[in-house]
């Protein structure tokens, strides 16, 4: 289905009946994109099973599109290159740099 392998912004949700547990996430899995994903469940252990199994950089359990400062936010594959907030938001303004001084 085109909707579940496209990455759509605005007021959109979509609702896609499944068979299995193996079936949703292989769906998920074949986008291009990983943005982000939200489980509304009542069986938390199975959520947090889904969750490390899904390629998105956010996941909402029984929630969505809540940001915190500390957290890092960014997507998997096309969905973006880095993290913003957290102090992976940093990283790209840092600049390292390699000293080598020979004493001997």
């Amino acid at each position: 289905m085109k909707i579940a392998r496209e990455e759509i912004f605005g007021p959109v949700m979509s609702l896609l009946k499944y068979d299995c547990y193996e079936d949703v996430i292989k769906r998920a899995n074949s986008s291009s994109f990983g943005l982000a994903a939200g489980i509304v469940t009542k069986d938390l252990t199975r959520a947090l099973t889904i969750t490390k199994r899904l390629h998105a950089g956010t996941i909402w359990i029984n929630d969505y599109n809540t940001f915190w400062n500390q957290a890092p936010f960014g997507g998997f594959k096309q969905s973006g290159h880095g993290r913003e907030l957290g102090s992976y938001g940093l990283e790209g303004y840092y600049e390292v740099k390699t000293v080598s001084i020979k004493l001997a």
